[in-house]
Protein backbone atom coordinates (compact mmCIF):
# COMPACT_ATOMS: atom_id res chain seq x y z
CA UNK A 1 0.00 0.00 0.00
CA UNK A 2 1.55 3.36 -0.60
CA UNK A 3 2.31 5.35 2.34
CA UNK A 4 -0.57 7.87 3.02
CA UNK A 5 -0.17 11.11 5.07
CA UNK A 6 -3.27 12.01 7.20
CA UNK A 7 -3.58 15.66 8.04
CA UNK A 8 -3.50 16.21 11.84
CA UNK A 9 -6.79 17.90 11.84
CA UNK A 10 -8.48 15.02 9.77
CA UNK A 11 -10.21 12.57 12.33
CA UNK A 12 -12.54 10.44 9.36
CA UNK A 13 -14.55 7.30 10.65
CA UNK A 14 -12.38 4.33 9.07
CA UNK A 15 -15.49 3.39 6.28
CA UNK A 16 -13.87 1.59 2.85
CA UNK A 17 -15.65 3.32 -0.57
CA UNK A 18 -18.35 0.71 -1.27
CA UNK A 19 -16.19 -2.38 0.20
CA UNK A 20 -16.19 -3.89 3.65
CA UNK A 21 -13.50 -1.63 6.70
CA UNK A 22 -10.01 -2.14 5.11
CA UNK A 23 -7.00 -1.54 7.11
CA UNK A 24 -5.98 2.05 7.48
CA UNK A 25 -3.32 4.12 5.55
CA UNK A 26 -0.11 4.14 7.30
CA UNK A 27 0.28 6.93 8.68
CA UNK A 28 3.81 8.54 7.84
CA UNK A 29 4.90 11.62 9.87
CA UNK A 30 8.47 11.73 7.71
CA UNK A 31 6.86 12.69 5.01
CA UNK A 32 6.60 16.00 3.75
CA UNK A 33 4.08 15.50 0.81
CA UNK A 34 0.52 15.28 2.22
CA UNK A 35 -2.26 14.66 -0.23
CA UNK A 36 -6.20 15.88 0.68
CA UNK A 37 -8.22 13.17 2.09
CA UNK A 38 -11.76 12.47 1.71
CA UNK A 39 -14.32 9.91 2.07
CA UNK A 40 -17.37 10.53 -0.05
CA UNK A 41 -15.96 12.27 -3.28
CA UNK A 42 -12.91 14.16 -4.54
CA UNK A 43 -12.36 16.89 -7.57
CA UNK A 44 -8.75 18.01 -8.44
CA UNK A 45 -8.33 20.34 -10.97
CA UNK A 46 -6.02 23.44 -12.49
CA UNK A 47 -8.54 25.68 -10.84
CA UNK A 48 -9.59 26.04 -7.31
CA UNK A 49 -13.30 27.63 -8.17
CA UNK A 50 -13.93 24.69 -10.57
CA UNK A 51 -12.69 22.43 -8.13
CA UNK A 52 -15.23 23.63 -6.10
CA UNK A 53 -18.08 23.64 -8.70
CA UNK A 54 -17.16 19.88 -8.82
CA UNK A 55 -17.17 18.94 -5.71
CA UNK A 56 -20.86 20.95 -4.59
CA UNK A 57 -22.20 18.89 -7.44
CA UNK A 58 -21.13 15.62 -5.72
CA UNK A 59 -22.12 16.43 -2.77
CA UNK A 60 -25.37 17.77 -3.99
CA UNK A 61 -25.86 13.79 -5.21
CA UNK A 62 -24.37 14.04 -8.70
CA UNK A 63 -21.83 11.46 -9.93
CA UNK A 64 -18.51 11.80 -11.14
CA UNK A 65 -20.03 12.01 -14.85
CA UNK A 66 -21.59 15.11 -13.87
CA UNK A 67 -19.38 16.51 -11.30
CA UNK A 68 -16.56 16.44 -14.52
CA UNK A 69 -19.33 18.26 -16.65
CA UNK A 70 -20.22 20.73 -14.41
CA UNK A 71 -16.48 21.25 -13.63
CA UNK A 72 -14.97 21.81 -17.26
CA UNK A 73 -17.94 24.04 -17.70
CA UNK A 74 -16.69 26.06 -14.83
CA UNK A 75 -13.12 25.93 -16.69
CA UNK A 76 -14.09 27.59 -19.64
CA UNK A 77 -14.65 30.81 -17.27
CA UNK A 78 -12.50 30.74 -14.08
CA UNK A 79 -9.66 29.36 -16.65
CA UNK A 80 -9.88 31.05 -20.17
CA UNK A 81 -6.78 30.28 -21.28
CA UNK A 82 -7.44 26.26 -21.26
CA UNK A 83 -10.98 25.77 -20.00
CA UNK A 84 -13.19 26.20 -23.06
CA UNK A 85 -16.20 25.75 -24.95
CA UNK A 86 -14.52 26.26 -28.12
CA UNK A 87 -11.59 23.30 -28.46
CA UNK A 88 -12.05 19.68 -27.73
CA UNK A 89 -10.18 16.37 -25.63
CA UNK A 90 -10.68 13.23 -24.39
CA UNK A 91 -12.05 12.32 -21.40
CA UNK A 92 -11.94 8.64 -19.71
CA UNK A 93 -15.32 7.55 -17.82
CA UNK A 94 -15.00 4.45 -15.25
CA UNK A 95 -18.48 3.18 -14.55
CA UNK A 96 -17.75 0.97 -11.10
CA UNK A 97 -20.92 -0.95 -11.05
CA UNK A 98 -19.92 -2.26 -14.91
CA UNK A 99 -16.33 -2.49 -14.27
CA UNK A 100 -16.42 -0.37 -17.73
CA UNK A 101 -14.54 1.80 -19.74
CA UNK A 102 -15.53 4.36 -21.86
CA UNK A 103 -13.20 6.51 -23.67
CA UNK A 104 -15.09 9.69 -25.53
CA UNK A 105 -13.11 11.52 -28.21
CA UNK A 106 -14.78 15.27 -28.30
CA UNK A 107 -11.13 16.18 -30.41
CA UNK A 108 -11.88 18.81 -32.95
CA UNK A 109 -12.22 18.14 -36.52
CA UNK A 110 -10.75 19.63 -39.55
CA UNK A 111 -13.51 21.57 -41.30
CA UNK A 112 -15.09 20.30 -44.92
CA UNK A 113 -12.97 22.82 -46.74
CA UNK A 114 -9.84 21.71 -45.05
CA UNK A 115 -6.80 20.89 -47.21
CA UNK A 116 -3.23 19.42 -47.03
CA UNK A 117 -1.69 22.68 -48.66
CA UNK A 118 -3.93 24.59 -46.18
CA UNK A 119 -1.11 26.50 -44.53
CA UNK A 120 1.56 26.43 -47.27
CA UNK A 121 2.50 29.87 -48.85
CA UNK A 122 3.57 30.31 -52.95
CA UNK A 123 6.74 28.79 -52.00
CA UNK A 124 5.26 25.69 -50.13
CA UNK A 125 6.50 26.73 -47.23
CA UNK A 126 4.21 26.74 -43.31
CA UNK A 127 2.46 30.04 -42.82
CA UNK A 128 2.89 29.44 -39.42
CA UNK A 129 0.68 32.56 -38.59
CA UNK A 130 -2.43 31.27 -40.72
CA UNK A 131 -1.69 27.74 -38.82
CA UNK A 132 -2.04 29.14 -35.55
CA UNK A 133 -3.43 32.86 -35.41
CA UNK A 134 -6.02 32.90 -37.60
CA UNK A 135 -9.64 31.88 -38.27
CA UNK A 136 -8.27 29.13 -40.39
CA UNK A 137 -6.68 27.41 -37.51
CA UNK A 138 -9.82 26.58 -35.59
CA UNK A 139 -10.83 23.42 -35.50
CA UNK A 140 -14.65 22.18 -35.63
CA UNK A 141 -15.06 22.43 -31.77
CA UNK A 142 -15.91 19.40 -29.87
CA UNK A 143 -15.84 20.38 -26.10
CA UNK A 144 -19.62 20.71 -25.70
CA UNK A 145 -20.59 17.87 -28.07
CA UNK A 146 -18.42 15.89 -25.71
CA UNK A 147 -20.14 16.73 -22.48
CA UNK A 148 -23.16 16.29 -23.63
CA UNK A 149 -22.56 12.83 -24.97
CA UNK A 150 -20.93 12.19 -21.20
CA UNK A 151 -23.86 13.96 -19.30
CA UNK A 152 -26.37 12.25 -21.54
CA UNK A 153 -25.27 8.54 -21.32
CA UNK A 154 -23.39 8.27 -17.99
CA UNK A 155 -24.86 11.38 -15.66
CA UNK A 156 -27.33 11.51 -13.75
CA UNK A 157 -28.28 15.42 -13.61
CA UNK A 158 -29.67 17.57 -16.27
CA UNK A 159 -27.84 20.43 -18.25
CA UNK A 160 -29.84 22.75 -16.16
CA UNK A 161 -28.27 21.69 -13.22
CA UNK A 162 -24.20 21.45 -14.27
CA UNK A 163 -24.51 24.58 -16.02
CA UNK A 164 -25.86 26.91 -13.04
CA UNK A 165 -22.57 27.47 -11.74
CA UNK A 166 -20.78 28.44 -14.55
CA UNK A 167 -23.66 30.79 -15.62
CA UNK A 168 -23.26 32.58 -12.44
CA UNK A 169 -19.76 32.67 -12.57
CA UNK A 170 -19.93 34.17 -15.78
CA UNK A 171 -22.80 36.62 -15.26
CA UNK A 172 -22.08 37.90 -11.42
CA UNK A 173 -18.38 37.19 -12.20
CA UNK A 174 -15.05 36.12 -9.90
CA UNK A 175 -12.59 37.18 -8.13
CA UNK A 176 -9.48 37.77 -10.38
CA UNK A 177 -6.16 35.73 -9.09
CA UNK A 178 -2.76 37.35 -9.19
CA UNK A 179 -2.28 34.60 -11.60
CA UNK A 180 -5.44 35.63 -14.32
CA UNK A 181 -3.94 39.09 -14.04
CA UNK A 182 -0.86 38.39 -14.91
CA UNK A 183 -1.15 35.84 -17.54
CA UNK A 184 -3.47 38.07 -19.27
CA UNK A 185 -0.72 40.89 -19.32
CA UNK A 186 1.24 38.54 -20.44
CA UNK A 187 -0.50 37.83 -23.36
CA UNK A 188 -1.98 41.04 -24.38
CA UNK A 189 0.07 41.40 -27.50
CA UNK A 190 -1.89 38.57 -29.01
CA UNK A 191 -5.19 39.08 -27.34
CA UNK A 192 -5.96 41.89 -30.00
CA UNK A 193 -9.04 41.19 -31.67
CA UNK A 194 -11.91 43.31 -30.96
CA UNK A 195 -14.61 40.58 -29.57
CA UNK A 196 -11.15 39.39 -27.67
CA UNK A 197 -10.27 42.65 -26.20
CA UNK A 198 -14.05 43.62 -25.28
CA UNK A 199 -13.99 39.98 -23.15
CA UNK A 200 -10.39 40.06 -21.51
CA UNK A 201 -9.99 43.76 -20.50
CA UNK A 202 -11.62 46.72 -19.14
CA UNK A 203 -13.35 49.40 -21.41
CA UNK A 204 -10.48 51.69 -21.75
CA UNK A 205 -8.00 49.04 -22.70
CA UNK A 206 -6.65 48.59 -19.24
CA UNK A 207 -5.76 45.39 -17.41
CA UNK A 208 -7.65 43.31 -14.46
CA UNK A 209 -5.78 43.67 -10.85
CA UNK A 210 -6.02 40.89 -8.31
CA UNK A 211 -8.99 41.01 -5.93
CA UNK A 212 -11.29 42.61 -8.84
CA UNK A 213 -14.40 41.23 -9.68
CA UNK A 214 -13.93 39.58 -13.74
CA UNK A 215 -17.75 39.73 -15.43
CA UNK A 216 -18.10 37.58 -18.85
CA UNK A 217 -21.33 39.11 -19.89
CA UNK A 218 -20.75 37.44 -23.83
CA UNK A 219 -19.98 33.94 -22.19
CA UNK A 220 -22.72 34.35 -20.24
CA UNK A 221 -25.30 34.71 -22.67
CA UNK A 222 -23.63 31.57 -24.76
CA UNK A 223 -23.94 29.81 -21.44
CA UNK A 224 -27.53 30.32 -21.17
CA UNK A 225 -28.26 29.19 -25.02
CA UNK A 226 -26.61 26.26 -23.97
CA UNK A 227 -28.75 25.56 -20.46
CA UNK A 228 -31.80 26.36 -22.56
CA UNK A 229 -31.33 24.36 -25.66
CA UNK A 230 -28.08 22.26 -25.00
CA UNK A 231 -25.63 21.31 -27.67
CA UNK A 232 -27.76 21.94 -30.17
CA UNK A 233 -27.24 25.60 -29.35
CA UNK A 234 -23.93 25.19 -30.06
CA UNK A 235 -24.02 23.06 -33.32
CA UNK A 236 -26.99 24.99 -34.88
CA UNK A 237 -28.97 27.30 -33.06
CA UNK A 238 -27.79 31.03 -32.05
CA UNK A 239 -24.44 30.02 -30.55
CA UNK A 240 -24.06 27.90 -34.16
CA UNK A 241 -24.98 31.52 -35.95
CA UNK A 242 -22.48 33.77 -34.39
CA UNK A 243 -19.54 31.59 -35.13
CA UNK A 244 -20.50 31.13 -38.47
CA UNK A 245 -20.68 35.16 -39.10
CA UNK A 246 -17.65 35.61 -37.87
CA UNK A 247 -15.70 32.71 -39.55
CA UNK A 248 -17.57 33.93 -42.87
CA UNK A 249 -16.07 38.26 -42.13
CA UNK A 250 -12.71 36.90 -41.18
CA UNK A 251 -11.57 34.28 -44.07
CA UNK A 252 -12.47 31.36 -41.56
CA UNK A 253 -13.60 27.97 -43.27
CA UNK A 254 -16.00 26.66 -40.25
CA UNK A 255 -19.43 26.45 -41.72
CA UNK A 256 -23.12 25.59 -40.18
CA UNK A 257 -22.69 22.13 -42.25
CA UNK A 258 -19.55 21.43 -40.33
CA UNK A 259 -21.16 22.51 -37.13
CA UNK A 260 -24.19 20.15 -37.61
CA UNK A 261 -22.53 17.02 -38.80
CA UNK A 262 -19.98 17.05 -35.74
CA UNK A 263 -20.03 14.02 -33.71
CA UNK A 264 -18.00 12.52 -30.53
CA UNK A 265 -16.92 9.43 -31.02
CA UNK A 266 -17.08 6.91 -27.82
CA UNK A 267 -13.73 4.36 -28.58
CA UNK A 268 -12.19 1.27 -27.21
CA UNK A 269 -10.18 2.44 -24.12
CA UNK A 270 -6.42 1.22 -24.88
CA UNK A 271 -5.07 -1.00 -22.47
CA UNK A 272 -1.96 -2.87 -21.09
CA UNK A 273 0.00 -4.11 -17.60
CA UNK A 274 2.38 -2.58 -15.98
CA UNK A 275 4.15 -4.86 -13.04
CA UNK A 276 0.71 -6.06 -11.41
CA UNK A 277 -1.16 -3.12 -12.52
CA UNK A 278 -3.69 -2.52 -15.29
CA UNK A 279 -3.13 0.72 -17.16
CA UNK A 280 -6.66 2.07 -18.78
CA UNK A 281 -5.52 5.24 -21.09
CA UNK A 282 -6.75 7.10 -24.45
CA UNK A 283 -6.48 5.83 -27.61
CA UNK A 284 -5.71 8.04 -31.52
CA UNK A 285 -6.46 10.11 -32.17
CA UNK A 286 -4.62 10.38 -29.03
CA UNK A 287 -1.26 9.20 -29.16
CA UNK A 288 -0.61 9.54 -25.20
CA UNK A 289 -2.34 6.57 -24.75
CA UNK A 290 -0.69 4.08 -27.11
CA UNK A 291 3.36 5.78 -26.30
CA UNK A 292 2.68 5.47 -22.14
CA UNK A 293 2.00 1.81 -22.44
CA UNK A 294 4.70 1.72 -24.73
CA UNK A 295 7.31 3.06 -22.52
CA UNK A 296 5.89 1.13 -19.45
CA UNK A 297 6.63 -1.89 -21.49
CA UNK A 298 10.02 -1.00 -22.09
CA UNK A 299 10.40 -0.36 -18.71
CA UNK A 300 9.56 -3.76 -17.43
CA UNK A 301 12.63 -4.97 -18.91
CA UNK A 302 14.61 -2.70 -16.12
CA UNK A 303 14.48 -2.93 -12.45
CA UNK A 304 13.58 0.90 -11.81
CA UNK A 305 13.28 0.56 -8.51
CA UNK A 306 17.14 -0.70 -7.97
CA UNK A 307 18.05 2.62 -9.91
CA UNK A 308 15.82 4.70 -7.14
CA UNK A 309 14.26 7.75 -7.86
CA UNK A 310 15.49 10.61 -10.48
CA UNK A 311 19.11 8.91 -10.14
CA UNK A 312 21.14 9.80 -13.27
CA UNK A 313 20.70 6.04 -14.23
CA UNK A 314 17.02 6.33 -14.14
CA UNK A 315 16.89 9.89 -15.92
CA UNK A 316 18.69 8.10 -18.41
CA UNK A 317 16.93 5.20 -18.99
CA UNK A 318 13.42 7.10 -18.91
CA UNK A 319 15.41 9.51 -21.56
CA UNK A 320 16.64 6.83 -23.89
CA UNK A 321 13.08 5.17 -23.49
CA UNK A 322 11.19 8.20 -24.14
CA UNK A 323 13.32 9.09 -27.50
CA UNK A 324 12.13 5.14 -29.45
CA UNK A 325 8.43 6.19 -28.50
CA UNK A 326 8.83 9.81 -30.18
CA UNK A 327 10.47 8.49 -32.97
CA UNK A 328 7.57 5.87 -33.61
CA UNK A 329 4.96 8.82 -33.08
CA UNK A 330 6.69 10.55 -35.72
CA UNK A 331 5.53 7.86 -38.20
CA UNK A 332 2.61 5.97 -37.13
CA UNK A 333 -0.05 7.86 -35.21
CA UNK A 334 -2.73 9.74 -36.82
CA UNK A 335 -6.61 9.53 -36.70
CA UNK A 336 -7.57 5.94 -36.98
CA UNK A 337 -10.54 6.82 -39.68
CA UNK A 338 -7.94 8.06 -41.86
CA UNK A 339 -5.15 5.76 -41.63
CA UNK A 340 -4.47 2.10 -40.47
CA UNK A 341 -2.68 2.82 -36.97
CA UNK A 342 -0.79 -0.66 -36.51
CA UNK A 343 -1.88 -0.39 -32.57
CA UNK A 344 -1.46 -4.04 -31.35
CA UNK A 345 2.44 -3.95 -32.71
CA UNK A 346 3.19 -1.04 -30.79
CA UNK A 347 1.19 -1.70 -27.71
CA UNK A 348 2.59 -5.67 -27.83
CA UNK A 349 5.49 -7.34 -25.37
CA UNK A 350 7.02 -8.45 -28.25
CA UNK A 351 8.26 -5.39 -29.60
CA UNK A 352 9.14 -4.00 -26.45
CA UNK A 353 11.48 -5.96 -25.52
CA UNK A 354 12.81 -5.35 -28.91
CA UNK A 355 13.20 -1.72 -27.92
CA UNK A 356 14.52 -2.58 -24.94
CA UNK A 357 17.05 -4.24 -26.44
CA UNK A 358 18.50 -1.21 -27.80
CA UNK A 359 18.72 1.11 -25.09
CA UNK A 360 22.52 1.41 -23.78
CA UNK A 361 22.21 2.10 -19.92
CA UNK A 362 25.63 3.54 -20.03
CA UNK A 363 25.44 5.63 -22.77
CA UNK A 364 23.15 7.80 -24.57
CA UNK A 365 21.92 7.35 -27.68
CA UNK A 366 21.96 9.88 -30.55
CA UNK A 367 18.51 10.45 -31.46
CA UNK A 368 20.34 10.47 -35.51
CA UNK A 369 20.72 7.29 -34.81
CA UNK A 370 17.20 6.18 -33.89
CA UNK A 371 14.26 5.85 -36.25
CA UNK A 372 10.51 4.90 -35.91
CA UNK A 373 9.80 1.07 -36.19
CA UNK A 374 9.04 -0.82 -39.39
CA UNK A 375 5.84 -2.38 -39.26
CA UNK A 376 5.85 -6.35 -39.77
CA UNK A 377 4.22 -7.66 -42.61
CA UNK A 378 0.98 -9.43 -42.57
CA UNK A 379 -0.56 17.88 -28.01
CA UNK A 380 0.07 23.70 -24.63
CA UNK A 381 1.62 23.50 -22.33
CA UNK A 382 -2.28 25.55 -21.53
CA UNK A 383 -4.18 22.44 -21.99
CA UNK A 384 -6.00 21.74 -18.57
CA UNK A 385 -6.70 18.17 -17.08
CA UNK A 386 -9.13 17.23 -14.03
CA UNK A 387 -9.86 13.81 -12.35
CA UNK A 388 -13.34 12.99 -10.38
CA UNK A 389 -14.07 10.04 -8.26
CA UNK A 390 -17.46 10.06 -6.60
CA UNK A 391 -18.73 7.99 -3.26
CA UNK A 392 -19.93 5.17 -5.51
CA UNK A 393 -16.48 4.82 -6.99
CA UNK A 394 -17.01 5.77 -10.28
CA UNK A 395 -14.43 8.31 -11.84
CA UNK A 396 -13.23 10.09 -14.88
CA UNK A 397 -10.49 11.65 -15.71
CA UNK A 398 -10.76 14.85 -18.57
CA UNK A 399 -8.02 16.36 -20.35
CA UNK A 400 -9.37 19.49 -23.02
CA UNK A 401 -7.77 22.11 -24.90
CA UNK A 402 -7.68 25.23 -26.77
CA UNK A 403 -4.33 23.89 -28.20
CA UNK A 404 -2.43 27.19 -27.35
CA UNK A 405 -2.93 29.42 -24.28
CA UNK A 406 -6.00 31.45 -25.24
CA UNK A 407 -6.24 29.22 -28.65
CA UNK A 408 -6.03 31.55 -31.52
CA UNK A 409 -6.64 34.69 -29.02
CA UNK A 410 -9.64 35.01 -31.09
CA UNK A 411 -12.68 35.29 -29.43
CA UNK A 412 -15.75 34.85 -31.59
CA UNK A 413 -17.87 38.03 -31.83
CA UNK A 414 -21.32 38.20 -29.39
CA UNK A 415 -20.24 34.81 -27.84
CA UNK A 416 -17.07 35.29 -24.99
CA UNK A 417 -15.78 31.49 -26.90
CA UNK A 418 -12.42 31.64 -27.66
CA UNK A 419 -11.44 29.78 -31.22
CA UNK A 420 -8.83 26.87 -30.75
CA UNK A 421 -6.15 26.76 -33.35
CA UNK A 422 -5.49 22.97 -32.79
CA UNK A 423 -5.26 23.19 -37.21
CA UNK A 424 -1.85 23.27 -36.11
CA UNK A 425 -1.78 19.58 -34.60
CA UNK A 426 -1.92 18.26 -38.00
CA UNK A 427 1.29 18.36 -40.04
CA UNK A 428 1.17 21.26 -42.04
CA UNK A 429 3.90 20.01 -44.38
CA UNK A 430 5.18 16.26 -42.58
CA UNK A 431 8.42 16.41 -41.92
CA UNK A 432 8.32 20.07 -40.75
CA UNK A 433 7.80 20.31 -36.82
CA UNK A 434 4.73 21.75 -35.36
CA UNK A 435 4.61 24.28 -32.31
CA UNK A 436 5.72 21.78 -29.43
CA UNK A 437 8.90 20.76 -32.30
CA UNK A 438 6.98 17.55 -33.09
CA UNK A 439 7.72 15.78 -36.13
CA UNK A 440 4.60 14.57 -38.01
CA UNK A 441 4.53 12.46 -41.21
CA UNK A 442 1.55 11.49 -43.73
CA UNK A 443 -0.56 9.94 -40.58
CA UNK A 444 -1.31 13.21 -39.31
CA UNK A 445 -1.57 15.81 -42.62
CA UNK A 446 -4.38 17.77 -42.84
CA UNK A 447 -7.35 16.21 -44.48
CA UNK A 448 -10.92 17.24 -44.10
CA UNK A 449 -12.93 15.88 -41.42
CA UNK A 450 -9.87 14.17 -39.71
CA UNK A 451 -8.80 14.94 -36.31
CA UNK A 452 -5.50 15.89 -35.29
CA UNK A 453 -2.80 14.06 -33.22
CA UNK A 454 -2.57 14.77 -29.66
CA UNK A 455 -0.86 14.34 -26.79
CA UNK A 456 -3.46 14.23 -24.19
CA UNK A 457 -3.35 11.13 -21.72
CA UNK A 458 -5.98 10.97 -19.36
CA UNK A 459 -5.33 7.95 -17.59
CA UNK A 460 -6.55 5.31 -14.75
CA UNK A 461 -4.90 2.31 -13.15
CA UNK A 462 -6.14 -0.81 -11.42
CA UNK A 463 -4.84 -3.76 -9.56
CA UNK A 464 -6.63 -6.88 -8.59
CA UNK A 465 -9.94 -5.13 -9.99
CA UNK A 466 -10.08 -2.44 -8.23
CA UNK A 467 -9.31 0.99 -9.20
CA UNK A 468 -5.90 2.73 -7.56
CA UNK A 469 -5.19 5.70 -9.67
CA UNK A 470 -6.87 8.80 -11.82
CA UNK A 471 -4.79 10.89 -13.69
CA UNK A 472 -3.30 12.98 -16.56
CA UNK A 473 -1.94 16.27 -17.32
CA UNK A 474 -1.37 19.46 -19.50
CA UNK A 475 2.13 20.50 -21.28
CA UNK A 476 1.85 19.78 -25.01
CA UNK A 477 4.17 17.31 -26.15
CA UNK A 478 5.39 16.95 -22.33
CA UNK A 479 2.02 15.36 -21.37
CA UNK A 480 2.88 11.71 -22.34
CA UNK A 481 6.17 12.13 -20.49
CA UNK A 482 5.15 13.32 -17.36
CA UNK A 483 2.14 10.67 -16.83
CA UNK A 484 4.67 8.22 -17.36
CA UNK A 485 6.91 9.89 -14.30
CA UNK A 486 3.62 9.86 -12.14
CA UNK A 487 3.39 6.43 -13.16
CA UNK A 488 6.65 4.89 -12.18
CA UNK A 489 6.95 7.45 -9.11
CA UNK A 490 3.81 5.73 -8.03
CA UNK A 491 4.20 1.87 -8.75
CA UNK A 492 7.95 1.52 -8.83
CA UNK A 493 9.20 3.76 -6.03
CA UNK A 494 5.77 3.42 -3.87
CA UNK A 495 5.48 7.14 -3.56
CA UNK A 496 1.82 8.28 -2.42
CA UNK A 497 0.12 10.45 -4.98
CA UNK A 498 1.34 13.64 -3.83
CA UNK A 499 5.25 12.61 -3.76
CA UNK A 500 4.79 11.36 -6.75
CA UNK A 501 3.21 14.63 -8.26
CA UNK A 502 6.18 16.71 -6.37
CA UNK A 503 9.11 15.00 -7.88
CA UNK A 504 10.94 16.70 -10.43
CA UNK A 505 10.63 15.75 -14.16
CA UNK A 506 12.46 15.28 -17.43
CA UNK A 507 11.28 15.09 -20.67
CA UNK A 508 12.70 13.72 -24.42
CA UNK A 509 10.97 13.65 -27.16
CA UNK A 510 13.66 12.26 -29.86
CA UNK A 511 13.92 15.81 -32.09
CA UNK A 512 15.37 18.19 -30.86
CA UNK A 513 17.71 15.94 -29.30
CA UNK A 514 17.77 17.67 -25.62
CA UNK A 515 17.35 16.44 -22.37
CA UNK A 516 15.05 18.86 -20.81
CA UNK A 517 15.23 18.72 -17.02
CA UNK A 518 13.29 20.77 -14.47
CA UNK A 519 15.35 23.53 -12.10
CA UNK A 520 15.44 21.39 -9.28
CA UNK A 521 17.12 18.20 -10.93
CA UNK A 522 20.45 18.76 -9.19
CA UNK A 523 24.18 19.70 -10.71
CA UNK A 524 25.74 16.39 -9.63
CA UNK A 525 22.99 14.46 -11.55
CA UNK A 526 23.22 16.80 -14.48
CA UNK A 527 26.81 16.48 -14.26
CA UNK A 528 26.36 12.47 -14.43
CA UNK A 529 23.93 12.74 -17.29
CA UNK A 530 26.17 15.04 -19.61
CA UNK A 531 29.05 12.39 -19.28
CA UNK A 532 26.91 10.02 -20.43
CA UNK A 533 26.17 12.00 -23.59
CA UNK A 534 23.32 13.96 -22.91
CA UNK A 535 22.49 17.54 -24.47
CA UNK A 536 21.26 18.76 -21.03
CA UNK A 537 18.65 22.06 -20.94
CA UNK A 538 16.92 23.14 -18.10
CA UNK A 539 13.17 24.27 -18.45
CA UNK A 540 10.05 25.65 -16.98
CA UNK A 541 7.95 23.27 -14.95
CA UNK A 542 6.51 20.45 -16.94
CA UNK A 543 2.94 19.34 -17.29
CA UNK A 544 0.91 20.03 -14.35
CA UNK A 545 -0.77 16.53 -13.16
CA UNK A 546 -3.87 16.94 -11.21
CA UNK A 547 -4.09 13.20 -9.93
CA UNK A 548 -6.50 10.78 -7.51
CA UNK A 549 -5.66 7.98 -5.28
CA UNK A 550 -8.13 5.46 -4.46
CA UNK A 551 -7.09 3.20 -1.18
CA UNK A 552 -9.41 2.94 2.01
CA UNK A 553 -10.27 6.91 1.43
CA UNK A 554 -9.71 8.90 -1.39
CA UNK A 555 -6.56 11.11 -1.79
CA UNK A 556 -6.38 13.76 -4.34
CA UNK A 557 -3.36 15.89 -4.92
CA UNK A 558 -3.02 19.20 -7.22
CA UNK A 559 0.35 19.79 -8.93
CA UNK A 560 1.66 22.55 -7.17
CA UNK A 561 3.45 23.61 -10.86
CA UNK A 562 0.33 25.26 -11.28
CA UNK A 563 -0.73 28.43 -8.40
CA UNK A 564 -4.09 28.07 -8.14
CA UNK A 565 -4.47 24.04 -8.69
CA UNK A 566 -6.46 22.23 -5.76
CA UNK A 567 -8.14 19.49 -5.05
CA UNK A 568 -11.54 19.30 -3.26
CA UNK A 569 -13.10 16.30 -1.14
CA UNK A 570 -15.78 16.06 1.10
Amino acid sequence: MKKIIFSIFCVLPMLAIGAEQQTPSIIDYKSIHHPLVAENGMVVSQQYIASRVGRDILQQGGNAIDAAVATGLALAVVLPRAGNLGGGGFMLVYLKDKKEYIAIDYREMAPAKAHRNLFLDADGNVDNRKARFSHLSAGVPGTVAGLDLALQEYGTMSWEQVIAPAIKLAEEGFEVSWDLARNLQRRDSRLQSPATRKAFYKADGGYYHKGEIFKQPDLAWSLKQLKKHGKKAFYEGEIAKRLVADMESNGGIISMQDLVAYKPKVRAAVKGTYRGYEIFTMPPPSSGGIHLVQMLNILENFPVTELGSNTADEIHLLSEVMKLAYADRSKHLGDTDFFPVPTDWLLSKKYAKQLAAKVNLKKATPSAEIEAGSVPVYESPDTTHYSVVDKWGNAVSNTYTLNFSYGSGIVAEGTGILLNNEMDDFSAKPGTPNAYGLIGGEANSIQANKRPLSSMTPTMLLKDGELKLVTGSPGGSRIITTVLQLIVNFIDHDMNVAEATHTARIHHQWLPDVLFVEPSINQDTIKLLETKGHKIRQSSTMGSTQSIQVEDYIYGSPDPRRPNAKAEGY
